[in-house]
């Protein structure tokens, strides 16, 4: 029984791990020059039902409630349902309100990124086919 190369195929390990480093160093420096923001303030619609919009400020009078209750009775489903859905709410509303950016590069920083994750992408198929 002999072991083969990158995927049962001849191909050689070495390429398959550099092109596997080549990609992962590729995908990871375009990922660092994204700029993650997002606008949630309690004004902010984070859902609207026609002309009704449901603000982050709205959204967590519900928390409060569920809170209290919480506090009074911590047995009481209604106010654990309440924090949870209010909860839920909240964090649909974050993670859907995200804006990205590309930071400001130079245009060969750029291409270099790009080349990198491109030609690791070849050097690993390469060696899963050879």
């Amino acid at each position: 029984m002999s072991i083969g190369g990158a995927g049962g195929t001849k191909g050689g390990i070495g390429k398959f791990f550099i092109g596997m480093a080549m990609m992962i160093g590729g995908v990871y420096l375009f990922l660092d020059a994204v700029h993650v923001t997002h606008h949630l303030h309690p004004g902010y619609a984070l859902f609207s039902f026609g002309a009704f919009r449901l603000t982050t400020g709205m959204t967590l009078i519900p928390m409060l409630f569920g809170v209290g209750m919480i506090f009074y009775n911590a047995r009481n489903p209604l106010g654990w349902v309440l924090t949870a859905a209010t909860l839920v709410m909240l964090l649909f509303g974050i993670l859907s309100t995200p804006q990205l950016r590309i930071r400001s590069i130079s245009a060969f920083a750029l291409l270099m990124i790009l080349a990198r994750v491109a030609g690791g992408l070849g050097l690993f198929l390469h060696s899963l086919t050879h």
